[in-house]
């Protein structure tokens, strides 16, 4: 893919950059790179310094703490068309990256450069509006994720995280232990609860996959 290549999908892929003036989307396409993460690799270490604000235009990124015990907690993850909230964070308050951040499968990024990141932010209020609106947008969201960890059943939290998880044919390519880290459990309570759904014939357990077989009962089934 052509540098102009890239540039148009950034565009398309943030609608909102085509609002920029002619004279601050010539900075922001003069700067702006396109990084590309492998599976596995790191976007931004705990306490590491806010280097881009970046955009998501393939794959995914998962956004976490560590436990003192080593058990992973998810905050929330960045998939195509998303930013993340705590980069933002990080940029608007100088400060450096609370968590880690990295790549469940290969990720492409548009990255603005902090600089051109604090010039469009100060000069034009097409940038500022799109960045506060967008970072107000995952701020809530992550306070409900909050709700979630806090006071949702764990069965309710497992569904809903199978149910965000399935492809279009209703699987859900995690294992045991991923969906553990990710509702902030441990996998052996996890299988456990997974070996009964199976058992009710609302999923059935593939090898590093769960096929939902009952969307409307398996919903049902994390509200009891």
């Amino acid at each position: 893919m052509t540098d102009a290549q890239k540039l148009e999908r950034w565009i398309a892929r943030f609608p909102p950059i085509q609002a920029l003036s002619s004279a601050h989307l010539q900075i922001a396409r003069g700067t702006v790179q396109f990084p590309v993460l492998e599976a596995g690799a790191t976007a931004y270490e705990l306490h590491g310094e806010c280097a881009h604000y970046l955009m998501c235009l393939e794959g995914r990124t998962r956004i976490f703490r560590m436990s003192e015990s080593g058990r992973e907690v998810l905050i929330y993850k960045v998939g195509p068309g998303g930013t993340c909230a705590l980069t933002t964070q990080c940029l608007l308050s100088g400060g450096t990256f609370p968590a880690q951040s990295v790549a469940e499968e290969r990720t492409e990024l548009a990255a603005l450069p902090v600089g051109t990141f604090q010039h469009l932010r100060g000069e034009s209020a097409a940038f500022r509006s799109f960045v506060l609106g967008d970072y107000t947008r995952l701020m809530t969201g992550l306070f409900t994720l909050i709700d979630e960890v806090a006071f949702s059943p764990l069965k309710q939290r497992l569904a809903q995280r199978l149910l965000s998880e399935a492809g279009p044919q209703g699987v859900a390519a995690v294992t045991h232990q991923k969906l553990a880290d990710d509702i902030g459990s441990v996998r052996e309570v996890v299988s456990r609860i997974l070996a009964q759904w199976a058992e009710a014939g609302l999923i059935a357990l593939r090898r590093g996959a769960v096929e939902i077989v009952d969307r409307t009962s398996l919903a049902a089934a994390g509200r009891r």
